[in-house]
């Protein structure tokens, strides 16, 4: 199976087509490579990683929810140096674009990843910086959750990282989620991610408890893919010429055609992945095929071409 060629432009980062797979779900892609060759990518954003290594949260970490999932991983990782030693080399070879996500629960945590993904990691495209940790040093908030916790993390990883193009990935968790998109943005990012996951819980009315150890985890999947378009449609009407990821539920070409409509110039596919490993690779087919069915030549046309009037 191989993808075709849709060229886009994420800002400064060229994608041979708009499909991603979305941080944490798609590992550094040597399970994936057991389906399809990872070039056909547009490019794989691979597991969020850390100072040091996470051993995460303690089990049961998933449940599965009505139209999706819940997930409390704890983003499990083996470290930066890990990354660099062990998956980039082997992901380079794969010849894909890659997409490195870091995480912390300090703004120093974070600087020390990039740093080291600066002066180790040649061949990385860009930066999505998870910003759902619990911040550390202000404890009432995650850094997505505060215009100034997201400015100070991504103004300070974008100064360390230089040159390196940088996607924070926000929270709909938030009361105005266009307030921390400016204050990423104002701080030196380069585009925006869309959205992670929304806080949820399940209980087992059986036993009476949680159905997750850490009893709240983050909802993914088809449930959320209307808050996603919703999100994506409001940042790309308030900083119209700013590159957007998608994210959000998607697992059909139609899914990420919404995402793209309100104004996504490429989308992530990340709980799809666990019922299907081969959805990236549909859904680039399904664009391809929507695009020739409507004779549009550029994907950028359809960038933020929804109609809302008429």
């Amino acid at each position: 199976m191989s993808a075709p060629k849709i060229p886009i432009s994420l800002g400064p980062v060229e994608l041979t087509n708009p499909v991603l797979v979305a941080s944490g779900t798609f590992g550094s892609g040597r399970e994936g490579a057991a389906f399809f060759d990872l070039s056909h990518l547009g490019g794989i954003i691979v597991k969020s990683m850390t100072a040091v290594p996470w051993k995460g949260k303690p089990t049961p970490r998933m449940a599965e929810t009505p139209g999706g999932m819940l997930n409390a991983i704890g983003i499990q990782n083996k470290g930066v140096d890990h990354f660099i030693t062990e998956d980039l080399p082997w992901l380079t070879k794969q010849k894909t674009t890659v997409f490195a996500s870091i995480a912390g629960n300090t703004v120093d945590e974070f600087v020390r990843v990039a740093d080291k993904l600066r002066t180790g990691a040649r061949g990385i495209a860009a930066v999505e910086l998870n910003i759902s940790c619990p911040n550390l040093e202000d404890r009432n908030n995650m850094f997505s959750h505060s215009p100034e916790s997201t400015a100070a993390v991504v103004g300070q990883v974008k100064a360390a990282l230089k040159k390196v193009p940088v996607f924070p990935k926000l929270s709909p968790n938030v009361t105005s989620l266009t307030a921390i998109a400016e204050a990423a943005l104002e701080a030196g990012a380069d585009g925006l991610s869309l959205i992670n996951t929304l806080f949820g819980m399940a209980i087992d009315v059986e036993t009476r408890r949680p159905k997750l150890a850490g009893v709240t985890g983050g909802l993914s999947g088809p449930a959320i893919r209307p808050v996603a378009v919703r999100a994506v449609h409001e940042i790309h009407r308030a900083f119209p010429h700013v590159p957007l990821i998608g994210q959000g539920g998607v697992a059909t070409a139609s899914d990420a055609l919404e995402l793209i409509l309100a104004g996504a110039s490429a989308v992530a596919v990340g709980t799809a992945n666990f019922v299907n490993p081969r959805s990236s690779m549909e859904v680039a087919e399904g664009i391809r095929a929507y695009m020739d069915r409507h004779g549009v030549t550029d994907l950028s046309e359809l960038v933020g071409a929804v109609k809302l009037e008429g």
